[in-house]
């Protein structure tokens, strides 16, 4: 066995080169073969780690999943709607490192369709993202930027469904989507919301 030190440093390694692959492969090019290759390894070593391709997966999730936690947001200047805008900046594909973010998250949702521990994994992830917004939402409308009688549930479902097909849609045609035009569409969004 090798010395503890060692270990940590290869599996370190082996995160870093499961990053790179799905980074620039996607979901649909993460193998252990495509891993292996990244490192100049064989996959022999990497069955040390991954006995499986769905373990391969589940570790790229939780690296996609600790890259977006420790990504840098952007400081909103007050709460409620403010707040809200720049939550949803932040998951907005404006710069070339989040539309890679996003490319991978949305490369892996044909995997956890298909798998339903990957499906309850990914509900989960919404459920989280939405008690986030949900934050901003509440204290929005109990300052009264939205209306009294808002329907607080359904405008976080609304808001969360509106930045992700926001997001596929600048994914898919990121000419017509340029970072300025995806900004004025949330804009408009948001003002659509606040009471007449």
């Amino acid at each position: 066995m090798p010395p503890r030190g060692d270990h940590d440093a290869r599996r370190r390694d082996v995160s870093e080169a499961v990053w790179r692959v799905l980074a620039d492969r996607g979901f649909g090019g993460l193998t252990l073969r495509a891993v292996a290759t990244e490192m100049d390894a064989s996959t022999g070593l990497l069955t040390h780690y991954f006995p499986n391709k769905k373990a391969l997966v589940a570790h790229a999730l939780d690296l996609a999943d600790e890259h977006t936690a420790n990504r840098r947001l952007r400081d909103a200047p007050g709460d409620g709607l403010t707040a809200l805008r720049a939550a949803l900046l932040d998951v907005l594909p404006l710069t070339p490192a989040s539309a890679a973010m996003n490319r991978i998250w949305v490369g892996s949702w044909d995997g956890a369709l298909a798998d339903p521990d990957l499906t309850a994994r990914e509900k989960r992830r919404y459920e989280h993202w939405r008690d986030r917004l949900r934050t901003h939402v509440t204290t929005a409308a109990a300052q009264g930027e939205l209306p009294a009688s808002s329907d607080i549930e359904g405008l976080v479902d609304t808001v969360a469904a509106f930045a992700h097909g926001l997001v596929v849609q600048a994914l898919f045609d990121p000419a017509r989507f340029p970072a300025a035009r995806q900004t004025k569409i949330l804009d408009d969004f948001l003002n659509h919301l606040t009471p007449r």
